[in-house]
């Protein structure tokens, strides 16, 4: 077992303090924030860090320094570390929505690392007054072509409302086959259709819409995102399966034997339309015939007549 300069023992070489001190701190957006850390002039050949942690960022060290005391001040852009009598100080100017995060001041000596204090440090922005974001269901089924609207609802609290930036809609597909969701639509003020409660002046419930003609390819689930005094609120999300018309074996020989018929119709039909150019045609050679017989005919009474007269004379 190992033992720190304060008397305090350690079983591996990273470890945290037996009396590890965590605590919660809410402050407003702007406010200037200040961490306190213990310092022992007697921990010889130690060093003490604040480092600062985000959820998917590696750690971030704000600032250095040495047990024993020396002046050292160091400044990352709006946050100084420093020391001052028997503590080690990290501050931050004027704080932003970013500076939310787990800050922890750690003390390294050779091999042994020790986390004396941490803060888990919530910045609060300005209150949008958003009580809820819902979205609607999509009741009837939908097939390619098919127009469909999306629905996002807002419920907001005039009293509560702190802030005076306009919202903002954001509509977001995500599919099963893609790893990341697609933004396909965003929509400012003028989008949108709001409404007071009656019974509650304050209530107010604002409804944004996105509609479009589908196709197979827009299966997915969609969420509108409402981006408003530096929060993102989303909503429950709708999903959107599109259905191909599936063609029964009774339609299908149904159809079928509507074509058959058809074909059979217009068969007959041309059968008689031949057979009636036939007998017209045929019609119309006789008769050409018969008239062209009766003008020889006719042709040879008159010279007949013709001759008789001159035996005559």
């Amino acid at each position: 077992m190992m033992t720190d300069d304060d008397g305090s023992s350690s079983r591996s070489p990273l470890r945290c303090s037996d009396h590890q001190i965590f605590d919660t701190k809410n402050v407003d957006v702007g406010q200037n924030v200040t961490l306190i850390c213990s310092r022992d002039h007697r921990w010889h050949f130690t060093n003490l860090f604040w480092i600062r942690l985000v959820s998917q960022n590696f750690p971030e060290i704000l600032g250095s320094t040495t047990s024993h005391d020396a002046p050292t001040i160091e400044n990352t852009h709006h946050i100084t570390t420093k020391q001052e009598p028997g503590t080690f100080v990290l501050h931050i100017n004027r704080a932003q929505l970013s500076d939310t995060a787990v800050y922890y001041c750690i003390k390294v000596r050779q091999r042994n690392m020790t986390f004396l204090k941490g803060t888990f440090l919530r910045i609060k922005g300005p209150d949008p007054g958003i009580t809820g974001v819902t979205q609607d269901s999509l009741s009837n089924p939908v097939h390619p072509g098919d127009p469909v609207t999306l629905q996002c609802s807002v419920l907001s609290n005039s009293e509560n409302r702190t802030c005076t930036e306009d919202d903002r809609v954001y509509w977001y597909r995500t599919k099963p086959d893609e790893s990341h969701p697609s933004l396909i639509y965003s929509q400012g003020k003028n989008g949108y259709d709001c409404e007071w409660s009656p019974e509650a002046p304050s209530q107010q419930k604002c409804v944004y819409s996105f509609s479009r003609n589908v196709s197979l390819s827009d299966t997915g689930t969609y969420y509108c995102a409402v981006a408003t005094c530096g929060e993102i609120l989303f909503g429950n999300g709708t999903k959107l399966d599109i259905e191909v018309p599936v063609v029964h074996p009774w339609n299908l020989q149904k159809t079928n034997t509507v074509v058959f018929l058809l074909c059979v119709a217009l068969s007959i039909s041309l059968i008689v339309i031949a057979f009636l150019s036939y007998t017209i045609k045929e019609k119309h050679k006789n008769s050409a015939a018969a008239s062209l017989q009766t003008n020889t005919e006719t042709t040879r009474a008159e010279q007949q007549i013709q001759q008789r007269g001159l035996r005559t004379h």
